[in-house]
């Protein structure tokens, strides 16, 4: 009896993870229909998912980066350098992209604005100021706090001193980084319950009201993210292969952005795109260190959502801005969402430091973060699926750029 539920269970949790994330996603949806209470008592299985995912991300950066590093032979050629340069380039035109879209389609927020008075920006030394203290960080407050800038400065310094370790410390480590990555996917196979309890009592308590409140701010949101996604990134794709990207492109929006778009969790995601790089047969010591570093600073989505938030409050305050401000908004969204969270609704929370260059004081930006939150079932659901289809996407194209070469060169 016990071999045969085993049995099941095995060939069960062996599955397409997108099917059964599907079928999650609709036995959630019927049953925030048929019964309300049940759905928000199922809520319980969606909030333990969240939280495994939170638990185990930063760990899971933190070990694979140290690994990749401390195993990387001397002389072994990464292309890390141009794909860093792709991540950055397309976190910018994100932004970008944002801004003129924002200008083309103005927002409009309710927001409280009561007497409270906007003083001038005092700049963006803060800005700098915030990232330079995440990057000196007490490493273990900032595993707890899931600051992965923190953590990506520690685990590429623990990488490179352990470089001069013990070959059996190597191998301890390249262990330790599988064991970690074991343990992310046996959360992430438990998905399609986790779905399903987040989807039933999010519209067993909220239902699609607040959504239709914001469906134009949303369509603008998903809008910018379907551009990037489907016309920037593959320039940028055809810029290094030369070839038509779109086959690459769809495979990794299938196999990763379908995976990320319901954990909402770029690190969380990191095993799905290493192995998705392992059956495109890419090179290992590539993928395994930029696939890691991807989830942390290639944020393409992230300051869509910034920038069009931030200047949907600016626009509904009446503030005016000029070309010059907004294009510096478009290179502060980009530093911002490099520093942001790699678990779901990271990128809400720097909203306010965007806001910031507007004179916006705090008060009315919490309130701009809240209105997304409203809308973040689906805008941070996107947003994380741009973000680590991305991340795949560009090392794929590097890669496949960098193999095309080899033969032409022999």
């Amino acid at each position: 009896m016990l071999k045969n539920v085993s049995a099941r269970l095995g060939t069960l949790f062996a599955g397409s993870l997108v099917k059964q994330i599907m079928i999650g996603l609709v036995a959630g949806i019927m049953l925030a229909w048929l019964s309300r209470d049940a759905a928000l008592a199922v809520g319980l299985l969606g909030e333990l998912f969240v939280n495994a995912l939170k638990a185990v991300a930063p760990l899971l950066v933190l070990v694979l980066v140290i690994s990749s590093i401390a195993n990387h032979q001397q002389g072994q050629k990464s292309n890390i350098r141009p794909i860093v340069m792709l991540y950055l380039l397309s976190t910018f035109f994100a932004a970008v992209v944002a801004v003129i879209f924002s200008y083309l389609t103005p927002q409009a927020l309710t927001l409280t604005v009561g007497a409270t008075e906007i003083t001038p920006p005092s700049g963006i030394t803060e800005v700098l100021r915030g990232l330079l203290m995440s990057m000196v960080a007490n490493p273990i407050t900032a595993l707890m706090n899931a600051n992965y800038i923190g953590i990506l400065v520690w685990a590429i310094g623990l990488g490179l001193a352990f470089r001069h370790s013990q070959p059996s410390t190597r191998a301890f480590l390249t262990d330790a980084s599988n064991a970690a990555t074991w343990l992310v996917r046996c959360v992430i196979r438990c998905a399609p319950i986790g779905i399903f309890g987040l989807v039933a009592s999010i519209l067993a308590s909220t239902g699609f009201g607040a959504l239709w409140q914001y469906a134009h701010l949303l369509s603008l949101l998903i809008g910018c993210m379907a551009l990037m996604a489907l016309v920037v990134n593959p320039l940028l794709v055809f810029s290094k292969i030369r070839r038509n990207p779109y086959p690459l492109v769809f495979t990794c929006l299938r196999e990763s952005g379908m995976t990320a778009f319901f954990t909402r969790s770029s690190a969380a995601n990191i095993p799905v795109n290493m192995a998705i790089a392992k059956r495109l047969n890419l090179d290992e010591d590539t993928y395994s260190i930029s696939i890691p570093l991807g989830a942390t600073i290639s944020m393409a989505g992230a300051p869509i959502t910034l920038t069009v938030l931030t200047l949907a409050a600016v626009h509904t305050l009446g503030i005016s801005v000029d070309l010059p401000t907004a294009i510096l908004l478009s290179l502060v969204a980009s530093l911002c969402a490099c520093g942001a969270s790699g678990v779901a609704g990271g990128s809400l929370l720097l909203i306010p430091v965007a806001c910031n260059m507007f004179g916006i004081p705090n008060d009315l930006a919490m309130q701009v973060v809240a209105v997304g939150f409203i809308i973040g079932v689906l805008q941070d659901s996107a947003e994380t699926a741009l973000n680590s289809s991305t991340d795949i996407l560009f090392t794929a194209a590097v890669c496949q750029a960098e193999a095309d070469r080899i033969p032409s060169r022999i």
